[in-house]
């Protein structure tokens, strides 16, 4: 177990390697730009993940997280506090946040949760609508000089940190606890596991890392309507990306951000809007026919080979 610990963390340090050097031999920024998104929603799904994934509680409420983290964060960073204090800031704003309006939506259970979240989120985006209809801009110091490589080295920070949280977690006590909540609560309760107390942790850990990828946001967006980083879309986009690639997994919500970064792009380009009912399309597809996503996939298939090569042998 140690041993597969260790390997997946030298692997994530040897990737987050050569993205830290990528820019060198990189001159495309539409490259750049790319890899910035998948780290986003890579923080974000993984976020998702935690709570959606490992706990199998189903949010729909990511979105108010991370919008109030995009706001502070730009608040913060125009106040002069630099750019990764202010990522802290963003941060510790989601966890507030989920403490006060979250953690006592765990008094509802299974769709129920899911609908209370959905109905935060909507209250999030009304609100915000109607108290701030301006434009957030970023410094104009910053636009003054503008680069995509800073912002670059945040989401591959960001990214790096959501992963390595996961990856932990998934070798930890405490991710099997949160394994045993999400496929029966009522055994856990029985055999002493306290439900409520690995809930709070398990959104805690979620929302921390829904806050880095809300100040990421911010500091990657030069200008935006206050409301948008409130959009249903950051709700949402994380659970599909999360079942795509596989959700409960290390690396499934990396997949799934990779296809859905590649395939959004694509789909943009030529479909335009007609890109969100096709997402919904294969989202539902997927659910039916590939509820475990694409690693269920290669490890249906991984034990396949391996039962044709024992049959072989024998």
């Amino acid at each position: 177990m140690k041993e597969k610990f260790l390997k997946e963390i030298l692997i994530l340090f040897g990737i987050a390697i050569i993205l830290a050097i990528l820019p060198i031999f990189l001159k495309k920024g539409y490259i750049i730009n790319l890899i910035i998104l998948i780290c986003l929603y890579t923080a974000l799904s993984q976020s998702w993940n935690i709570l959606g994934g490992f706990t199998g509680q189903i949010s729909l409420g990511h979105s108010t997280f991370f919008g109030i983290a995009a706001l502070v964060f730009r608040y913060l960073w125009a106040s002069g506090i630099p750019p990764y204090l202010a990522l802290l800031g963003s941060s510790l704003s989601s966890l507030i946040l989920a403490s006060i309006i979250g953690f006592p939506s765990f008094k509802l259970k299974g769709h129920y949760f899911a609908i209370g979240t959905l109905a935060l989120s909507m209250i999030a985006i009304i609100t915000v609508q109607n108290l701030l209809p301006g434009v957030s801009f970023s410094p104009s110091e910053f636009l003054s000089k503008y680069s995509l490589i800073p912002i670059y080295y945040m989401a591959i920070v960001v990214g790096f940190i959501a992963v390595l949280v996961v990856i932990a977690l998934s070798h930890s006590k405490l991710g099997l606890a949160l394994v045993c909540i999400r496929d029966d609560e009522d055994s856990s309760e029985s055999i002493g596991i306290n439900i409520f107390k690995y809930k709070i942790i398990s959104m805690t850990i979620s929302t921390l890392i829904a806050g880095l990828a809300g100040g990421l946001f911010s500091y990657y967006v030069a200008s935006y309507y206050y409301y948008v980083p409130f959009d249903l879309g950051w709700s949402f986009d994380p659970v599909l990306i999360s079942f795509i690639g596989g959700a409960g997994t290390v690396v499934g919500p990396i997949i799934g951000s990779i296809c859905f970064v590649i395939l959004k792009e694509l789909f943009a380009i030529s479909l335009g809007q007609m890109n969100v009912l096709i997402f919904g399309i294969v989202f539902i597809f997927i659910v039916l026919f590939l509820p475990k996503g694409i690693i269920g996939v290669a490890k249906l298939s991984l034990i396949q080979k391996r039962t044709s090569v024992i049959s072989k042998e024998a």
